[in-house]
């Protein structure tokens, strides 16, 4: 595959969570939760998503959105579990997708907010429709993905450097 084959790549906020006396890092799904993330799977699998990598963080309720989801996807991806996601600012998840490697074409990463929607922002130097305003109208919700595209190798990944074609979110 070439650096400039054209690439996408699945923002996706983990689902709703408990609030509890865990500590945030071990926080699990709520019911909702629990019902909302295999619903994105679904979401994912029939707009004919398929991931050669998934990038998940460590926190609870972000594994158990990845686990929930990918059983619904028609094939499983390498899914690398990383520290550096939780909390991580637009700038270090942008310092992550730099580090993939260029034979990966398609990618998500399963984190937080305020980081997914803030590098969702930082990323799109254009939309498609009103993806854009439906994105910040909303808030970027629990279980919400925004889809990016853009031309490059993973090392060219930078402010702008993307197209939003898609925001989806389960209850918006």
């Amino acid at each position: 595959m070439s650096a400039d084959t054209p690439r996408r790549i699945v923002l996706l906020r983990h689902a709703k969570a408990e609030w509890s006396q865990e500590s945030d890092h071990e926080r699990p799904l709520a019911d909702r939760g629990r019902h909302d993330a295999p619903a994105v799977g679904r979401r994912l699998a029939s707009a004919g998503f398929t991931f050669d990598l998934a990038l998940c963080s460590t926190a609870a309720r972000t594994r158990e959105t990845w686990k929930l989801a990918v059983q619904e996807l028609p094939e499983r991806p390498r899914t690398v579990y990383e520290e550096r996601m939780y909390e991580a600012s637009p700038g270090e998840l942008i310092a992550l997708l730099n580090e993939i490697p260029d034979d990966v074409h398609d990618v998500v990463l399963i984190g937080h907010n305020p980081g997914m929607h803030a590098l969702a922002d930082v990323l799109a130097a254009d939309a498609e429709g009103d993806h854009l305003a439906r994105m910040n109208r909303s808030g970027f919700p629990t279980s919400a993905y925004a889809t990016l595209t853009f031309n490059g190798s993973w090392k060219s990944v930078e402010p702008g450097a993307g197209t939003l074609v898609d925001f989806w979110a389960p209850h918006a």
